[in-house]
């Protein structure tokens, strides 16, 4: 059947298709314009677990999204599509975790792994496992992207989109990064692992097309993440959650707020969104929670806003869902706002969404 065939005779008010990608869609990946690379992996995760399981959890999760999305109602009609990516990337995660458990724990006793030659050992092939996936993860991003296709990636820890930010800078001169979070991620290969999830935003700084990152929503940095931001001259913009909050109690609003954010911004823009950047209620099992944060419609707002300005958005990340044990909350609110990103996306983008429904 043709796309247009299949859209005529899928009815996007019954459940979605359990058989069928993400959200229930019933289109393959040749007819889909969103490509979303799922990255199962945690390997340098160095406080709370379960960002692995983040995009099976969200995957699950779709199919109770409804696609009559208010603000793009025709968004499903584009196709959104859950790429089929190596068993090995979740299995390899899973065992090198293992081996990276002892070094989190020697280092938290004020123990020199480089005095410990069986840690030193397995510290240096997880350097090199992470690199190696790395590599991956930016051939199969590219891949698609020489498609044609809105490529997105679904994390995993924070560490998973340096590739993707990489394979960005084959297609960009120039971008920078709206990076939404609790943290910084301006840590030195932290805990001597290079691709740390805490050290993600200093990895994408030595990337020369990167023009600037703004932060958004920041409550939690060391002493030397701050020696990056004010080593960076400008190039790092930080919006704390504290300062954020001052200026709402004396007045301020988030339109304004938004309009300052989206200000700092170059003209091409990828979204880097941490879903610790939210209230911990949206997401209790998250890796590294923190007090503070801000809500679901807000984050939503200034994407619209961003969407809606004279910016380009090339592309966005979603990191650190972790599903709970007893409930699939998180990955309620995971699917819920990947759909709302991908709208973004393609609205800003020019590809047609439908108009916002009014009542």
């Amino acid at each position: 059947m043709t796309k247009q065939e299949i859209i005529n005779s899928f009815d996007p008010s019954q459940p979605g298709l359990a058989d069928a990608t993400i959200f229930g869609l019933p289109f393959s990946a040749e007819q889909s314009e969103i490509i979303i690379i799922p990255v199962p992996w945690e390997v340098t995760v160095s406080y709370g677990a379960g960002a692995s399981d983040g995009p099976e959890a969200i995957r699950e999760a779709s199919f109770q999204v409804d696609l009559n999305h208010q603000d793009f109602p025709e968004l499903w009609k584009l196709g959104m599509y859950l790429a089929e990516i190596p068993e090995s990337w979740k299995t390899t995660s899973m065992a090198y975790k293992e081996r990276a458990q002892p070094i989190i724990e020697a280092l938290e006793d004020g123990l020199d792994v480089s005095k410990i030659p069986v840690l030193q050992a397995d510290l240096d092939a997880i350097n090199k496992v992470c690199c190696e996936l790395h590599t991956d993860v930016k051939e199969t991003v590219l891949y698609w992207m020489n498609k044609g296709k809105k490529v997105v990636l679904l994390g995993g820890d924070h560490s998973t989109p340096l590739a993707y930010y990489e394979a960005l800078a084959t297609q960009h001169e120039s971008f920078g990064i709206l990076h939404l979070d609790a943290h910084m991620d301006l840590r030195i290969a932290y805990e001597g692992f290079t691709f740390s999830h805490a050290s993600i935003m200093y990895n994408a700084l030595q990337i020369p097309q990167l023009s600037k990152i703004v932060q958004v929503g920041i409550r939690d940095f060391c002493e030397q993440e701050v020696d990056v931001v004010q080593s960076e001259k400008g190039r790092v913009v930080v919006y704390t959650d504290s300062d954020l909050k001052k200026e709402t109690f004396e007045g301020k609003t988030w339109q304004q707020q938004c309009d300052a954010i989206i200000g700092e911004l170059p003209q091409k823009v990828c979204i880097s969104f941490d879903i610790d950047g939210m209230y911990p209620w949206y997401c209790p099992n998250t890796g590294t929670p923190v007090p503070g944060g801000f809500s679901f419609e807000q984050a939503t707002y200034l994407f619209n806003k961003l969407a809606e300005s004279d910016k380009e958005i090339i592309g966005f990340d979603l990191v650190e869902v972790a599903p709970g044990e007893q409930d699939d909350w998180d990955g309620n609110v995971g699917a819920r706002m990947l759909f709302h990103m991908c709208g973004v996306l393609a609205k800003n983008s020019g590809l047609n969404v439908g108009k916002r429904i009014g009542f």
